[in-house]
C-alpha cells in the first residue's frame, strides 16, 4: 500500500467539508480529479474508505482509521515546513556555546537575555568548554560558538573579536603586596593562588606570567565561584588574578585591592569562534553584537 500525504489531506478535507464539492473546493483541484484520486486510494487500501450514498459523505470504518492517521501526521509535517522555512529564513536554528573562559558565565548571561527575547525560535544551550575540547567540538559540529581567548588557525573557522581585557592581581587591602603599584611574576613565590578549576594552561596568570617566568606558587586552592575567590582574598587568605571586568562588576567591598600585572600590563583578547558557514546566520550575527555591547557596558563599571 502506498499512501501520500496528498491521499490524508484529501480524506481529512472530504471529513471537514462534508462532501465532493466543497473538498474539491478547498483542496483547489476539480470534483472529477478528487473522485478519481479517491478510488485510487480505496485501490492503494483494498478497502472502501467512505459510506456510499451517505448524505453528508461519511468515512467508513476503515476511513475514520485513515482519518486519525492523517489529524496525527499532517501537523507534524506542517510542525516540520515550519520549522524548515524558519532554517531557510535564518529565524531558528540552534546555538549551543562553549566556554573556555570560566569567568564569563557571568558576561554571558546578560547577553543571552537578550537574546532569546529576539530569537524565540533559537534553540539556545552552554556547554562549559573546559570539560572537553571546544574546538574539535565546534568543527565537529556538536557546538556551533566557542568562546575563548586562544584563536588558533585552523579551517573553516573563524575568530570574531569580542572584548579586550586585562588580567589584574587581587590582594586583600592588608596583604603585604596590596602596598606595590606593579606585581610581578617572582611576588607570586609564597604565596596562596586562588582560581578557578582550570587547567593550568587556561589560566591567564600561568600561561602569560608564571609559567614562563618559571615560577610556582607556594599553594594553588582552586574555587569555584567568583564571589568566594573575592570573599577569600578579601580575608587574606590568599591572592588571585582575575579579569579586570570581573572585579569590577561584581565588587562588593573595599576590604581587597587590584593591581597591574607587570609593568606593560596583561592584555587579553575573547573570541567567538565559530564555522565559516554559521558566522553570517542573522541569529550568531545579532549574538555577537550583543556579547560586545555588553562587554562595553562591563568596561564601563
Amino acid at each position: 500500500m502506498h499512501i501520500e500525504f496528498r491521499h490524508l489531506r484529501t480524506i481529512k478535507a472530504i471529513h471537514d467539508t462534508g462532501g465532493l464539492a466543497r473538498a474539491a473546493d478547498q483542496l483547489n483541484i476539480t470534483q472529477s480529479a478528487l473522485s478519481h484520486q479517491i478510488k485510487g486510494i480505496e485501490d492503494q487500501a483494498g478497502v472502501e474508505l467512505f459510506v456510499r450514498r451517505s448524505k453528508p459523505l461519511k468515512l467508513s470504518a476503515a476511513g475514520m482509521r485513515m482519518l486519525a492517521a492523517a489529524e496525527t501526521i499532517l501537523p507534524q509535517v506542517a510542525a516540520l515546513e515550519m520549522e524548515f522555512s524558519g532554517l531557510i529564513a535564518g529565524k531558528s536554528g540552534r546555538l549551543h556555546i562553549a566556554i573556555e573562559c570560566h569567568a564569563c558565565f557571568e558576561w554571558l548571561f546578560p547577553v543571552l537575555e537578550q537574546f532569546r527575547k529576539a530569537w524565540p525560535d533559537v534553540d539556545v544551550d552552554i556547554r562549559p568548554g573546559l570539560a572537553f575540547d571546544a574546538l574539535p567540538a565546534l568543527r565537529k559540529e556538536e557546538v556551533d560558538l566557542v568562546v575563548s581567548s586562544d584563536p588558533e588557525d585552523l579551517p573553516e573557522t573563524d575568530f570574531t573579536p569580542l572584548f579586550d581585557y586585562d588580567a589584574v592581581f587581587v590582594a586583600s587591602a592588608a596583604h603585604p603586596l596590596a602596598q606595590k603599584e606593579v606585581i610581578e611574576a617572582d611576588d607570586f613565590r609564597g604565596q596562596t593562588l586562588i582560581t578557578y578549576p582550570v587547567d593550568r594552561a587556561r589560566l591567564d596568570v600561568f600561561s602569560q606570567l608564571l609559567t614562563p617566568a618559571k615560577v610556582e606558587p607556594a599553594e594553588v586552592r582552586q574555587v569555584e565561584l567568583t564571589a568566594v575567590i573575592l570573599l577569600l582574598v578579601a580575608s587574606n587568605r590568599g591572592v588571585a588574578v582575575l579579569p579586570d571586568w570581573v572585579v569590577r562588576q561584581v565588587r562588593y567591598n573595599s576590604d581587597y585591592v587590584t593591581r597591574p600585572l607587570t609593568k606593560s600590563g596583561i592584555t587579553r583578547r575573547l573570541y567567538a569562534a565559530t564555522r565559516e558557514d554559521d558566522t553570517s546566520r542573522p541569529y550568531m550575527a545579532h549574538l555577537i553584537r550583543l556579547a560586545r555591547q555588553e562587554a562595553v557596558k562591563l568596561q564601563r563599571a
